[in-house]
């Protein structure tokens, strides 16, 4: 329903016998409409209806007052009832009112149809008083001249039928701030048995985290509680994520079934449409997949139902290219698992800059509701997508009661929630690069581990020491740097999996906050500085993300705190020559110790730069060699 002009035009329309004045409104571009509110009834007289010696004579008879107030459609009160009375007669399917408004309209000739409206910050007096005129409120020039600079506000009365009204509809809402009400209930989280496959290693096999996610919403998958509530959205390269295994047992979801004779129709694992498929494959569609991640990660509230969707993409496909669809989902309170695959900027270079991404990590910190994590291992992927079912998930049941607004019925403000889990979605890191996943060291800190960071692997007993912060897709050089250090320099490093530099930085934050608020009570320390507060010599922050990304804890750090990182574009090469380029490689994170040691006068700074000749990190044209389980191709 379109209401593009006020009744003031009606008779001029039907007057309008051979369309010229048609004419004139479906050729004046927008600019000129806009120009037009901005002057007087004298201006539109003749830059409008002059135009044509047939419309100037519709309007000969009308004053330039009645020729200004020829209003547009939206600001017709009738027009716009007539509208709703219109789309609330119809029935079957939604109806959309497209209503013409100006910007500014009835605040005086400063602000209609001006650009000023958001530099301009006070109405003149005139302006007032021509703005109370109009909208015809009860107050006095004695009244408004009485301080022009904070005019009074105007109350029909308690009592008033438009107050009655808008209280009656606050009160079916719920109260006078918006807040979201659900019915859904907690889900029954798988226990144990469902990750425990994942957490027992890969053996000697070479796996990449990819694979195992993959592996482990396999066993999700088949919970009977929850399997029937996992969402894949697939924007692309499903075969490459290896989400091809789903296609014959979930199925692609259309609503009109499969169609066709896919070409891969004679594979196991061919391509399978259904009506009630469980996968949306959208195509090369990130910001549609997007879309479909923020309904499916609502539904708990929209419709009662916990889903869990699992959108799955390629590198910077997501936080760069959909960030502000992320940031809507964070908006609207969406819950699931957000999937970036082919992280890093090492691992996929043979594909192009669009897959080298050494940021999103970074982006991803800047979402209030994003969880994110960056895991190395496939058992801390285990435990990370459990606590994050649990978080997003389970819980319990809450219920509250609203004060009743006057004029409404008191009984219709006892507010049910029903709820499981936080408003929050879980961003996991994935690599297509494989390795041997190791089995759950027994004793692991779960605590840690999810918090952010937590000692996977003690050096031996030493008098140079250092600290090795890895994580993700650089572990393997890290714990390679462990060996070195101890063979090639007699230094004892330990080697922390830092599983989220941003949870780590949320929480120390978290601290500094409530310390500034309450200054006389103690906080304690920030994580992060509790677990390293004791750990001797220097410490190493390597990944394959930018320096940025470690920095988030620089802070908080409680020592001499060296950051290696992938700044700068990618290569298209070898991944170990890449990495030596960067200086994330095993060599590279050795040298950054060694440094860190020279820096605390523990040793000479000769040595350094013997180390740095030694391994060729002095000369970045010259290829190393991967550290052992990296050779292996993409995923």
């Amino acid at each position: 329903i379109k209401v593009v002009w006020g009744r003031e035009w009606d008779s001029l329309l039907q007057a309008d016998r051979d369309g010229a004045l048609v004419n004139l409104m479906n050729t004046t571009p927008d600019g000129d409409y806009q120009t037009y509110k901005a002057n007087d009834g004298a201006y539109v007289r003749e830059h409008f209806f002059g135009r044509d010696p047939r419309t100037k004579e519709l309007v000969k008879g009308l004053s330039d007052s009645e020729v200004w107030n020829l209003k547009r459609g939206g600001h017709d009160y009738r027009k716009i009832y007539a509208a709703y009375a219109a789309a609330m007669a119809h029935t079957g399917q939604p109806t959309v009112i497209l209503a013409k408004t100006i910007k500014g309209y009835g605040l005086g000739k400063h602000f209609e149809a001006r650009n000023a409206t958001h530099q301009m910050k006070k109405m003149t007096l005139d302006d007032l008083k021509a703005f109370r005129d109009v909208q015809r409120i009860p107050i006095t020039d004695a009244e408004l001249e009485a301080n022009p600079y904070l005019p009074p506000y105007y109350h029909p009365g308690m009592d008033a039928p438009e107050i009655q009204y808008m209280m009656a509809r606050r009160g079916q809402l719920g109260g006078f701030v918006p807040e979201r009400r659900t019915m859904s209930k907690p889900l029954q989280l798988p226990g144990d048995e469902a990750y425990r496959s994942v957490r027992k290693g890969s053996g000697k096999q070479h796996v990449a985290t990819t694979m195992a996610f993959v592996r482990l919403m396999k066993e999700l998958l088949r919970d009977k509680e929850i399997g029937k509530r996992i969402v894949p959205i697939i924007p692309d390269e499903a075969r490459t994520f290896g989400m091809d295994s789903w296609f014959p047992s979930l199925k692609i979801y259309n609503r009109n079934g499969q169609l066709y004779t896919s070409v891969d129709a004679d594979l196991m694992l061919a391509y399978k449409e259904s009506s009630i498929g469980q996968i949306l494959h959208e195509g090369i569609n990130e910001a549609g997949s997007t879309a479909s991640f923020t309904a499916v990660g609502t539904s708990y509230s929209t419709h009662g139902e916990p889903m869990i969707p699992l959108y799955i993409f390629y590198s910077m496909f997501g936080f760069q290219r959909t960030g502000d669809g992320l940031w809507a989902a964070a908006d609207q309170m969406a819950r699931g698992f957000v999937l970036g695959a082919t992280a890093g900027r090492t691992t996929l270079t043979g594909e192009g800059l669009q897959h080298n991404d050494g940021h999103s990590l970074l982006l991803a910190s800047t979402n209030p509701a994003c969880v994110a994590y960056d895991p190395a291992f496939s058992f801390e992927i285990a435990h990370i997508v459990r606590d994050g079912m649990r978080r997003m998930y389970g819980g319990g049941t809450v219920q509250g009661y609203q004060e009743a607004l006057p004029g409404t019925d008191p009984e219709s403000h006892s507010v049910h929630h029903e709820f499981g889990g936080e408003d929050i979605f879980y961003y996991i890191t994935l690599y297509n690069e494989p390795y041997v996943q190791p089995a759950e060291p027994e004793g692991v800190d779960v605590e840690g581990l999810l918090k952010g960071i937590y000692l996977y692997q003690a050096g031996s007993a030493g008098i140079l020491r250092a600290n090795i912060l890895v994580a993700g897709v650089t572990m393997p050089d890290g714990l390679r740097a462990q060996e070195m250090l101890a063979q090639d320099w007699n230094v004892q490093a330990d080697v922390y999996s830092v599983t989220s530099w941003g949870e780590l930085r949320k929480e120390a934050l978290s601290k500094e906050i409530a310390k500034l608020r309450h200054p006389d009570q103690d906080q304690g320390l920030p994580y992060i500085t509790q677990v390293l507060s004791k750990a001797q010599g220097p410490f190493v922050a390597a990944s394959d993300w930018m320096r940025a990304v470690p920095d988030q804890i620089r802070q908080w750090v409680p020592g001499e705190y060296i950051t290696l990182g992938t700044d700068g574009f990618g290569f298209s090469d070898t991944r170990p020559a890449a990495r030596r380029v960067f200086n994330v490689d095993a060599a590279s994170i050795v040298v950054a110790a060694l440094q860190g040691l020279a820096t605390q006068g523990r040793i000479a700074q000769a040595t350094v730069a013997e180390a740095a000749r030694r391994y060729g990190v002095d000369d970045v044209n010259a290829a190393p060699k991967a550290a052992p389980g990296t050779e292996g191709g993409d995923a």
